[in-house]
């Protein structure tokens, strides 16, 4: 029984591990272009609410661009913040003409409130422009990130090109929680057969999208998706649906992002999306608690099967052998995250504590969902 239990644990680990490195080259890499010498005109559109902390870099950051001055325009709309956002914004905007201020009227009933922002950019954005950019207040983009983008976009015929940034982790709580919530991505999500044409099927992230305003307008824009909690992967799935093409690239050469800054704001940020991620209630309730087990059978089968051999059982030297093997090789999976975060390692020994707490996390989204109230940015909406 101990044996064929640690033998089981190391097929199971092997699969996992096959799995996570399988995902982690299902995203190309943009590369970083040269600024193009003509280029569509592009407006890029970032709602912000209370984003005080992060809108300066922002900006900045696409003022700093090597794409042609002349054609691109800077949205910035303020979702109703309580901070210093607008005011921010509009220190800058007098400093370069390219910058907009815009500001959303009250959130009608059933829309959540970034896709309200983003619609209210996407109306404001000028009538020449054929790109339409979404990006999160908490992104930098390297100075190459549009030029990049539009050539990749071009060059592949897309009509979305979402991409993933880098992300900077900053306190305790994202150094434990962030890498383990990609490994929960990398080992619940089929990302090749996701973005083949022929699923029906999108994957996309908010924080960057590039998109062509003919296809946008084709679908009704955001308004389409007013009410979804995970605006991104609902539009991206209702363009790939309507028969445009859609891709999400891996934009670490060219994005960076900072989603939080502790707990308080890492909590309902990850619970906020965790049930349509894991695929809906009943099944949110049965993954994330057994990924949490599973993460503590790595600590507890191999401590078992060491007891068994000091007490003498038999095959229990054979059954610690195969059991720590499948344990250390997910150990250094988590190690090798930690590192690829620029964290300090032994963050990635800690994964058995970071699932319990996604977990809980999980359970969390499942009963904000289930009373139909999710918390936000200083709103509670209707789910």
């Amino acid at each position: 029984m101990r044996l064929g239990l640690s033998g089981l644990w190391l097929l199971f680990a092997a699969w996992l591990i096959l799995r996570a490195a399988r995902q982690r080259d299902a995203l190309e890499a943009l590369e970083p272009i040269d600024p193009p010498r003509a280029a569509p005109k592009i407006a890029v559109i970032v709602p912000a609410r209370d984003e005080a902390a992060n809108i300066r870099r922002c900006v900045q950051s696409l003022c700093d661009q090597r794409y042609p001055a002349e054609r691109l325009s800077i949205l910035v709309v303020d979702d109703d913040s309580r901070d210093a956002t607008a005011a921010i914004v509009a220190e800058l905007a007098a400093a370069d003409g390219r910058i907009r201020l815009l500001r959303t009227a009250a959130l009608p009933a059933g829309w959540k409130g970034k896709v309200h922002a983003c619609c209210t950019g996407a109306a404001g954005a000028p009538g020449d422009a054929e790109w339409l950019c979404f990006l999160d207040a908490d992104v930098t983009a390297g100075p190459e990130a549009l030029a990049s983008a539009w050539a990749a976009a071009e060059a592949r015929r897309l009509d979305l090109l979402s991409l993933a940034p880098r992300h900077e982790l900053g306190t305790f709580a994202e150094r434990l929680m962030l890498p383990c919530a990609l490994y929960v991505l990398a080992f619940t999500q089929d990302l090749r057969r996701i973005q083949s044409p022929e699923s029906g099927e999108a994957v996309a992230t908010g924080q960057f999208m590039l998109l062509r305003r003919s296809a946008y307008a084709a679908v009704g824009g955001h308004a389409a998706v007013r009410a979804a909690l995970s605006e991104d992967q609902q539009l991206a799935r209702l363009l790939k649906r309507r028969g445009f093409r859609v891709l999400l690239m891996d934009g670490a050469a060219v994005l960076r992002a900072r989603m939080y800054d502790g707990w308080r704001t890492l909590w309902p940020g990850l619970a906020r999306n965790m049930m349509a991620v894991l695929g809906g209630p009943l099944r949110t309730v049965l993954v994330a608690p057994g990924i949490a087990a599973l993460a503590w059978l790595a600590v507890l089968l191999p401590l078992a099967d060491a007891l068994g051999l000091l007490r003498g059982a038999h095959a229990a030297a054979l059954a610690l052998a195969l059991a720590g093997s499948a344990s250390a090789a997910l150990l250094a999976l988590h190690i090798a995250g930690a590192v690829h975060f620029r964290t300090a390692w032994w963050y990635g020994a800690l994964f058995p504590i970071g699932y319990s707490l996604g977990a809980l996390m999980a359970l969390d989204s499942v009963r904000w969902r289930l009373t139909g109230r999710v918390p936000w940015r200083g709103r509670v909406y209707e789910s």
